[in-house]
C-alpha cells in the first residue's frame, strides 16, 4: 500500500470523524492540502532513507563476495600447492621403499625364520609348567604371549625382542635338565589354593608330598591330580621329595609333559571295567569266581588226598580207611574173601568206581564255564552293539565320543568272557591232571590185589 493510498485513508477517516461531530463545514480545503504536502515529503525521504539502506547492503555483500572470491582463489593455490607436494612425497616414498628393501637384504628371510620359531617354541611354552616357576616381570606380557605376539608381528622385531626370545628359549632348554625345588600355589581338586613345596623335574614330572601334579595352561597353575598313581610311583616320589641331591634318586618321567602320566591315572580300574560291563559282566565274573572257589577247594582235595594215598603206599599191609587207596584194600579184603576171580574183580572195580567221583568232581562245571565264558561274552558284546547303535540313530551321526560307551561295554565283556575261560581251561587242566594220577594208582593198585588173589588161588588148587 502506497503513501498516498495511506494519506487519503487518514482524510477519509478525519471526515468521517468531522462530520459525525457536526464540524465538517469548519474544515477547509487549503488545511487538506497543507496535510497532504506534508505527508508526500515524509514519504520522499522515507524512501530515502530506504534507498541509501539497500546501497550499504549492496556494498557489504560485495565486498563479502570479494573476500569469499580471494579465500576460493587463495584453497585453490593451496589444494594445487598440496597436489604437486603429494605427487612429490609419493616419488619420494617409493624411492625410499626400494631402498628399504635394498638395505634390508637378508632380514627379510630372518624375520620369517624368527616368526617360525617364535611360534613352535609359543606352542612349547603354552604347555610348559616352566611358567609356573617364572613368572612374568612387572610390566611385561608373559612368555608364551610374548612369543604368540612375535610370531604374528607384520614388522622387523627390535633387538630387545630377539634377546628376549633368545633368552626364554634358551632357560626353556636349560631347566629341561634341572630338578628344581620351590613352593607355589596348588589348585586342590576342591577348587581351592594351598601354597606347598614342589619338586620339579624339568618340565616333565611335579610332586608334590608324595603325590603327583598336573599343569593347566589356561590359568597357568599346577593341580593336584584327583587319581594318583599306584603306591609303588608315589614311593618314588616320596623319596624324590625327601632327597637331599646327593647321587642318584630313582623317579617318574614323563617325556610327554604330562600327557601320559594323565592318561595313566585316568586308566578304570579292574572293578570299573567289570561295572561298564553292567549285568553281563557280573555274571561273568560270577561264573569265573565260582569255578574258581571250586576249583581250589578240588585242588586241597586232591593234594590231601594225594598225600594220604602216598602215605599209604609205604605201608601196604596195614590199610587205612581215611584214603581212597585203603579203602580200596578193605574192600578187596572184605569180612569175607572172594568166592572167584570174578567176584574179586567186580568188588575192586565197585571200589575204584565209589572214588572216582569224588577225585573228578567239579570238573564238568569247570568245562562248562570254560564253554560259557567265551559265548557270554558274545551276548554282552551284541548288547553293546545294540547300545552303539541307538545312539547313532538317536544323535542322527557317527560321532565316536557317542559310540564309545557301547564299544566299551562290547569289549569289555568280549574281555571278560576270555579272562575266565582261559584260566579255567588250564585249572581245569591241572584238575583233570591230578584226578587222572590218583585214579592211574587205583587202578594199578586195583589190578596188582587182581593178580596176587588170582596167583594165591592156582598155587591152592
Amino acid at each position: 500500500m502506497s503513501f498516498n493510498r495511506i494519506a487519503l485513508a487518514l482524510v477519509t477517516v478525519l471526515l468521517m470523524q468531522l462530520s459525525a461531530h457536526g464540524a465538517f463545514a469548519a474544515v477547509q480545503i487549503g488545511d487538506l492540502d497543507k496535510l497532504v504536502k506534508q505527508m508526500r515529503d515524509a514519504e520522499s525521504k522515507l524512501a530515502q532513507d530506504r534507498e541509501a539502506t539497500f546501497r550499504s547492503e549492496l556494498q557489504k555483500q560485495e565486498q563479502q563476495a570479494q573476500k569469499a572470491l580471494a579465500r576460493r582463489n587463495a584453497a585453490e593455490a593451496r589444494g594445487n600447492e598440496l597436489n604437486k607436494a603429494f605427487d612429490t612425497n609419493q616419488t619420494h616414498l617409493e624411492e625410499m621403499t626400494v631402498l628399504l628393501k635394498q638395505h634390508q637384504g637378508n632380514l627379510g628371510e630372518l624375520f620369517g625364520v624368527t616368526r617360525q620359531i617364535a611360534g613352535d617354541a609359543a606352542n612349547v611354552l603354552q604347555q610348559s609348567m616352566l611358567t609356573v616357576h617364572y613368572p612374568p616381570e612387572e610390566g611385561r606380557v608373559d612368555r608364551a604371549k610374548f612369543l604368540v605376539d612375535m610370531a604374528g608381528a607384520k614388522s622387523l622385531p627390535s633387538i630387545v625382542e630377539l634377546e628376549r626370545m633368545w633368552f626364554e628359549l634358551q632357560r626353556e632348554m636349560v631347566e629341561n635338565g634341572k630338578v628344581v625345588r620351590f613352593k607355589t600355589p596348588v589348585l586342590m581338586p576342591d577348587n581351592t589354593t594351598e601354597e606347598m613345596e614342589v619338586v620339579r623335574i624339568g618340565p616333565f614330572t611335579a610332586v608334590s608330598d608324595g603325590n603327583y601334579l598336573g599343569y593347566i595352561p589356561s590359568k597357568k597353575s599346577l593341580s593336584m591330580l584327583e587319581r594318583q598313581l599306584s603306591s609303588e610311583f608315589r614311593s618314588a616320589a616320596e623319596d624324590l621329595q625327601s632327597s637331599t641331591g646327593d647321587g642318584y634318586q630313582k623317579a617318574v618321567v614323563d617325556p610327554s609333559r604330562g600327557a601320559l602320566l594323565t592318561r595313566y591315572v585316568e586308566r578304570p580300574s579292574f572293578l570299573e571295567r567289570i561295572q561298564h560291563g553292567e549285568v553281563i559282566g557280573y555274571v561273568i565274573v560270577g561264573v569265573g569266581l565260582l569255578g574258581v572257589i571250586l576249583a581250589a577247594f578240588q585242588y586241597f582235595y586232591l593234594f590231601v588226598t594225594g598225600s594220604a594215598i602216598k602215605a599209604q603206599l609205604a605201608k601196604l599191609s596195614n590199610p587205612d580207611a581215611g584214603n581212597p587207596l585203603g579203602r580200596l584194600i578193605l574192600a578187596f579184603s572184605g569180612e569175607q574173601p572172594a568166592a572167584n576171580a570174578e567176584v574179586a574183580e567186580l568188588r575192586l572195580s565197585e571200589a575204584v568206581l565209589r572214588e572216582v567221583p569224588k577225585l573228578e568232581r567239579f570238573q564238568a562245571f569247570l568245562r562248562l564255564a570254560v564253554a560259557a565264558g567265551p559265548l557270554l561274552g558274545l551276548v554282552g558284546t551284541v548288547i553293546g552293539m545294540i547300545l552303539t547303535f541307538h545312539a547313532i540313530v538317536a544323535s542322527g551321526s557317527s560321532d565316536p565320543r557317542l559310540m564309545a560307551d557301547g564299544i566299551g561295554q562290547a569289549m569289555i565283556a568280549t574281555v571278560l568272557g576270555l579272562g575266565i575261560a582261559i584260566p579255567l581251561l588250564f585249572i581245569n587242566s591241572g584238575l583233570v591232571k591230578l584226578s587222572t594220577g590218583l585214579t592211574q594208582i587205583l587202578d594199578e593198585h586195583s589190578q596188582a590185589l587182581l593178580a596176587k588173589y588170582l596167583g594165591d588161588h592156582r598155587e591152592v588148587s
